[in-house]
């Protein structure tokens, strides 16, 4: 199943009992950038995104068709 970025980070947050303002400060954001995330602004810059997603110890997984070939070539 596939989850829109704001589900996640929004689902990490509260099960991490954390408030905004405790993840802004804990990923070393301003806490509108946590609202704007959560809210599913397309905007965010990557640096913010991945600031967060460190915070909330989610890692980021690319995948598509053609990473199997990429694979092969290591």
């Amino acid at each position: 199943m596939d989850y829109k970025m704001n589900e996640v980070v929004l689902f990490h947050r509260k099960k991490s009992g954390l408030t905004r303002n405790q993840l802004a400060d804990l990923a070393g954001v301003g806490k509108t950038a946590i609202y704007d995330l959560e809210k599913g602004k397309e905007t965010i810059r990557f640096s913010t995104l991945q600031k967060v997603l460190k915070a909330l110890n989610i890692r980021i997984v690319f995948t598509s068709p053609l990473m199997e070939v990429l694979n092969e070539k290591r």
